[in-house]
């Protein structure tokens, strides 16, 4: 006993140093490789395969792993120093943190609180419209689950009170009514009699009323079958759960996962979407300087169709999993079908609407600001006319990170109160909460705290992990070589090719970090490419859309984490609803690429920036 009480605790030691057992282990195995191996690509081979071990294993935190490269690549002399340092940060780095000052101040001043409950009073309360609603609204799909879900779990405990009160109060009414169903007045002997009627099981019988004779014949009027008073049941209240029925548990599900779906589909409409689309639009114009092909404009048609679609199929699949196949009674906007808990829930939505008073001006300049930003992004270079970048002399020197930087500073610079007397007496909500910015007039929409609160500041050293690995396998001849490992795919057609790429990384996606999969992908699926003579983007866009698809799993990214941890859902649900997403993305995607996505990127034929690439890379 004793014995086996050491192998035990021995056991449980192990187990909770199994991290740093791995984070030393990892990297004495793989020694060898570079050890025997002298060369370039051996030593850039190890340093891959260290960084992307720590990343799936987690063993150290994605943001520390990525720092891997920052002295490795120098100590086995594959990159400078200064080399690796530049890669941390990158252009796309100010397009995130311009975009951080916007989302700090649409936080800051409730905006997308506003925009979540006005939707949520557009749609109405009606679950499976709503589910489609959070889908829709993308960026404050967690303020329209708090909102809607609260509301219709405090309804429903509200709506079951009433419904027991009123069946009190029908039972006190049929309790004092019983003798008194109908009053029959007949004469005998000159003399009035009073007969009431009273219910018994087995039909009606007579009982004597205020004369003294009992009447206990009947005079060949009165009914003589059974006469039953249905009475109304009680709504079946679960008092051993959180949820009052069956129905609502459902609804929260199909609500929470709404949740990470919404996030999903909603990063996939543009480049700044997910940290994912960052990598892969920096990885891609390092790689392909002379592409000048994706920007956020084609990016944008060319996903645009495909969340919207993804929508639709998502919504279709999550209100027949969680909420049955009833779309008539989903998509009714008949007012005559609203029941009572809907008008509750709607009375509620519009009492917290109405707590947030009338639109402030911070709030009116942050969403200025949104649309300015979004349409000089959109008509930079929107490749069918010239954008406003075509007014300057010189070209190439203004990106979106340019717009985004220059509308992020300027929130720090305007006054987040008018410049003018307001016409109205009332405060703002954010002037009255911050005292500071109260008093002082020329207080600015965001402060340095209010980005510093925002900014994923581990997101960015990953990112720029993901750069350096990409240039040490540029730089070492890594991706080259792995290039022409795959060459025996090349009697494959490309759009078998696509989607065998689709099905992995989707796959992979599920039990690692979204970044870390899309960066030991990217050069592989690049080298790939240029080895099989075919279109880079035919395959790095699908698996740049397919790695946001590890939906499966609580671990497969941060927003699956999130919702998990709400307890509304368990691993199974999220498994099976998770495998009817993953299957409808891969499925759009393929459909995008093999249509619309052809033209709008040239995908039938092997690009000259290409060609250029892989005769520089052989050299």
């Amino acid at each position: 006993m004793r014995l086996e009480g050491a192998r035990m605790d021995l056991i449980k030691k192990i187990w909770r140093a199994r991290k740093l057992i791995l984070v030393v282990m990892i990297p004495l195995s793989l020694l060898p490789l570079p050890l025997i191996h002298p060369c370039s690509e051996s030593s850039c081979a190890y340093v891959l395969i260290v960084t992307a071990v720590y990343w799936v294993s987690e063993a150290v935190p994605l943001g520390a792993a990525a720092l891997v490269p920052a002295f490795l690549y120098p100590l086995f002399g594959v990159l400078k120093s200064s080399e690796v340092a530049s890669e941390y940060f990158k252009d796309t780095t100010l397009l995130l943190m311009g975009v951080i000052c916007l989302a700090a101040s649409i936080e800051k001043w409730n905006l997308h609180k506003r925009i979540a409950l006005r939707m949520v009073m557009i749609a109405g309360a009606k679950p499976g419209i709503n589910t489609s609603t959070t889908a829709m609204v993308m960026p404050i799909a967690e303020a329209v689950l708090q909102q809607l879900i609260c509301t219709g779990i405090a309804d429903s405990l509200e709506y079951s009170e009433t419904q027991d009160e009123e069946s009190a109060e029908k039972e006190e009414s049929q309790e004092s009514s019983k003798n008194q169903l109908e009053l029959l007045e007949r004469e005998h002997n000159g003399k009035h009699e009073v007969c009431m009627l009273s219910e018994e099981l087995n039909g009606l019988s007579l009982k004597p009323g205020f004369g003294p004779n009992f009447c206990k014949e009947s005079n060949g009027y009165l009914p003589e079958a059974p006469i039953s008073i249905p009475v109304p049941k009680k709504p079946k209240i679960r008092r051993d759960s959180l949820y009052p029925t069956k129905r609502d548990h459902m609804i929260c599900k199909c609500l929470s996962l709404s949740i990470t779906y919404a996030a999903t589909i909603g990063g996939l409409i543009t480049i700044t979407g997910t940290s994912t689309n960052l990598i892969f639009a920096e990885q891609f114009n390092n790689r392909y300087p002379e592409a000048k092909i994706i920007n956020f404009g084609t990016w944008f048609i060319f996903s645009l169709p495909i969340a919207l679609i993804m929508l639709i199929l998502t919504w279709i699949w999550l209100h027949f999993l969680f909420l049955g196949c009833n779309f008539r009674e989903t998509c009714s906007l008949s007012k005559k079908r609203k029941t009572k808990r809907e008008i509750l829930s709607e009375k509620r939505i519009h009492e917290e609407y109405q707590k947030l008073g009338p639109i402030s001006y911070p709030e009116v300049v942050t969403g200025v600001f949104f649309i300015l930003m979004t349409v000089l992004w959109f008509t930079r270079e929107p490749g069918f006319v010239p954008g406003w970048t075509s007014l300057f002399e010189k070209k190439g020197y203004r990106t979106d990170a340019t717009v985004s930087v220059l509308l992020g500073f300027l929130l720090f610079l305007i006054p987040a109160r008018k410049p003018w007397p307001s016409a109205f007496s009332g405060q703002s909500k954010g002037e009255e909460e911050d005292e500071e910015e109260q008093e002082d007039p020329l207080a600015p929409m965001i402060t340095w705290k209010d980005f510093q609160r925002l900014m994923p500041w581990e997101i960015v050293i990953l990112v720029g992990g993901g750069y350096a690995l990409a240039a040490g396998c540029k730089v070492s001849g890594l991706s080259m070589w792995i290039g022409r490992q795959l060459e025996p795919m090349s009697g494959l057609p490309p759009w078998a090719v696509t989607l065998l790429t689709c099905l992995l990384v989707s796959a992979v996606t599920e039990f690692a970090s979204n970044p870390a999969t899309l960066t030991v992908f990217l050069p592989i699926l690049s080298a790939l490419s240029e080895t099989l003579q075919m279109n880079p983007l035919h395959t790095l866009i699908p698996a740049t859309m397919c790695v946001s698809f590890g939906v499966m799993l609580p671990v497969g990214n941060p927003p699956n984490a999130i919702v998990f941890s709400y307890g509304h859902v368990q691993i199974s649900d999220m498994v099976k609803a998770g495998f009817g997403v993953n299957l409808i993305g891969v499925f759009v995607v393929m459909l995008a690429i093999l249509t619309w996505g052809e033209p709008l990127f040239h995908l039938s034929q092997f690009p000259s920036w290409a060609i250029t690439r892989n005769i520089t890379g052989s050299f």
